[in-house]
């Protein structure tokens, strides 16, 4: 039993069970009220809203886990009791195994500065601190020596496409150069996991991917764990491995961008995903048919995006082959399957 709850903690080092976050008079002390008990309807009755409710999920290590949902929908309540900023009313909530509910506030302090980091959507810089001094802040207050601290600095500074602007204080920087100094010095502890509250939905659209892409080219070196929030689908399934969508507290569905799309839980979910281009999240497994003796020239995989691979299969007189990971072929993808995928019909 104990191997099993170790294997689960270095596969999952965030787990969620059962959590809730409720607000008003003595809410603590709905801890131990039966699940049953805690409708919507009786918790107004006693001027209690739960902004959490029986949340369950799981996040993988190395994973980007996307969390989004409408504003209300507890997103960033979630967030903030993940990173202990507050505490959940009931329910367990473990960081590699350890309860943040049940922990010491000493302990909770140690794992917020060691183990754990944070991005806001505001950058939250020091206006009297320069670039270096701001990303190199958290350092400080750990008590390291200026020389290492700098040199770590400097190796986020280029890490993120700062050289040069070290001395610089945040007014002198744009919106997108601010939110990189907030990336870089939340990455200056060297967390385990790395949260993310909406950090790019006050930059403008071009910025804005611009920033998605350098978070996926430092993810793809440095292998965070990767809890990111957001209200835009179309920035999740960019992002995400998984998205968990929330609505009214609760977790509705945790899925791929493709699983939310090919099968939504409910309405609520199918209206976050009805206008995305079917063709930017489904792949080539999804649509594949069986192999074709007729199939020929050069195979794409089965984990390619649709919208990656439309030219080469709609340029094919004949079926294309679709070779799973292991090189073997699966099936093979049609024309008409990728213009249904693609349009919604065929043609």
């Amino acid at each position: 039993m104990t191997l099993s709850v170790a294997m689960t903690d270095q596969t999952f080092p965030i787990r969620c069970q059962n959590l809730w976050k409720i607000y008003g008079p003595a809410a603590s002390t709905l801890g131990t009220v039966p699940t049953e008990a805690l409708t919507e309807d009786a918790l107004r009755a006693t001027g209690h809203l739960a902004a959490l409710r029986d949340v369950t999920l799981e996040i993988g290590r190395g994973e980007v886990f996307v969390i989004m949902g409408l504003s209300g929908s507890g997103k960033s309540t979630l967030v903030r009791c993940m990173t202990g900023l507050i505490a959940a009313t009931r329910g367990d909530l473990l960081i590699d195994g350890e309860n943040l509910r049940t922990t010491s506030a000493e302990r909770l302090v140690d794992i917020r500065r060691h183990k754990i980091s944070m991005v806001f959507q505001d950058f939250a810089l020091l206006p009297h601190l320069t670039v270096m001094g701001n990303i190199a802040f958290p350092l400080k207050v750990q008590g390291v020596e200026r020389s290492e601290r700098e040199r770590r600095a400097a190796e986020l500074i280029a890490l993120v496409g700062l050289s040069g602007r070290e001395a610089r204080f945040p007014h002198e920087l744009s919106g997108g150069q601010q939110q990189r100094v907030g990336i870089a010095r939340s990455l200056i502890t060297k967390p385990e996991i790395w949260f993310l509250d909406e950090p790019f939905s006050a930059l403008d659209p071009l910025i804005r991917q611009e920033m998605q892409d350098e978070l996926l080219r430092l993810q793809a070196s440095l292998h965070k764990t990767v809890v990111f929030i957001t209200h835009d689908f179309d920035e999740a399934i960019r992002i995400a491995d998984r998205i968990a969508i929330m609505h009214n507290g609760a977790v509705v569905q945790v899925d791929t961008p493709e699983g939310l799309v090919l099968a939504p839980a409910d309405d609520y979910v199918a209206a976050f995903t009805r206008k995305i281009p079917r063709h930017l999240v489904l792949r080539a497994r999804s649509i594949l048919s069986p192999v074709s003796a007729q199939a020929s020239g050069e195979p794409v995989a089965a984990d390619a995006l649709v919208g990656d691979i439309a030219a080469r299969v709609l340029s094919s007189e004949a079926p294309v082959p679709v070779v799973g990971e292991n090189g073997v072929i699966v099936g093979s993808l049609e024309r008409a399957s990728v213009m249904t995928a693609m349009f919604g019909a065929t043609a």
